[in-house]
């Protein structure tokens, strides 16, 4: 759908909005757009953002409830306001004045999912060091009078679909960089949680005299290290686009080796590339491009490192 915009003569910008749109309609994976990864109470909300590489200016949505089309929301706010980030309620009576319709984002797949997760204990979750114990019962949880801290490996519990976005870096004909993300989040996430998706330099990121970079995976994590914004300071630098993804990811592995994750790059050339965390269950990492050179979108693969 992006590329279908450029070619038609559409911006970068359309491209990326249309395209990251197109999934969050399709629900792809399960992991953008309404209907999927419900939070603690049930309830589906969304991230996004887009990044315009000339201006740098970024639109931003995070938290958003009630409306389907995140990322075009993130558009409006580079378009009709002087602020990159607008969240939770707040963001969705923006939507409104912008013309987007309030719309129920709970399918009867995403109350299942929930109800199912209800009946397991309310397991996985993302609470720490609460009483009752989280990794035994549902809430509601409450910090402990007296506090022991103890690392747990909750890790392994979570299949590797429990966090996944949908990234793309859009490149023009004459070197134009834009970038954005949508997703649903982190599946059973506590409400109110928002991951590296809708910040700048964490899940997206784009300038056009370097290129951009787009990440997926435990936002949680990964959003700590600016993975994106990293990942074009060493396409800037003259690092080719893979090794600067790989780069990007080594620097994580030291903090969280069993982290979940992957990262795009493409530079304003052309070249592009990825890497991937190697973790059981995922060793390698599929992404789609299309380009000149290609007749039609191809899916790459990537060896996990």
């Amino acid at each position: 759908t992006a590329w279908r915009v450029l070619q038609l003569g559409g911006s970068e910008l359309d491209a990326v909005e249309r395209g990251c749109s197109q999934c969050e309609i399709d629900q792809c994976d399960g992991s953008v757009g309404y209907g999927g990864s419900p939070d603690e109470s049930g309830e589906t909300t969304l991230d996004a953002m887009i990044m315009d590489g000339n201006t740098m200016e970024v639109g931003a949505v995070a938290d958003i409830r009630r409306v389907k089309n995140a990322i075009g929301v993130a558009r409006k706010v580079i378009e009709y306001t002087k602020h990159t980030l607008l969240v939770g309620e707040s963001a969705s009576l923006f939507a409104v004045r912008m013309g987007f319709p309030y719309e129920d984002l709970t399918t009867r797949n995403s109350l299942s999912l929930y109800s199912k997760w209800l009946n397991q204990s309310c397991q996985p979750n993302y609470w720490k060091n609460v009483v009752p114990d989280s990794s035994k019962s549902c809430g509601p949880y409450k910090r402990p009078e007296k506090v022991t801290y103890e690392e747990e490996e909750i890790i392994s519990q979570r299949s590797v679909h429990s966090h996944d976005t949908i990234g793309m870096v859009v490149i023009g004909a004459s070197g134009t960089v834009a970038s954005g993300t949508s997703t649903n989040g982190a599946v059973h996430k506590i409400p109110g949680r928002v991951g590296d998706s809708p910040i700048a330099g964490a899940g997206s990121y784009a300038d056009s005299t370097a290129g951009g970079a787009a990440a997926t995976g435990d936002g949680d994590i990964m959003m700590r290290f600016l993975p994106s914004y990293q990942a074009v300071e060493y396409m800037r630098m003259g690092t080719d686009p893979t090794v600067a993804c790989q780069k990007v990811i080594s620097r994580i592995q030291k903090y969280a080796p069993k982290f979940f994750g992957a990262v795009i790059c493409a530079n304003t050339t052309g070249s592009y590339g990825a890497a991937c965390n190697k973790i059981p269950g995922f060793t390698q990492f599929h992404f789609m491009v299309s380009s000149p050179l290609l007749s039609q979108p191809t899916e790459q693969v990537v060896d996990c490192i």
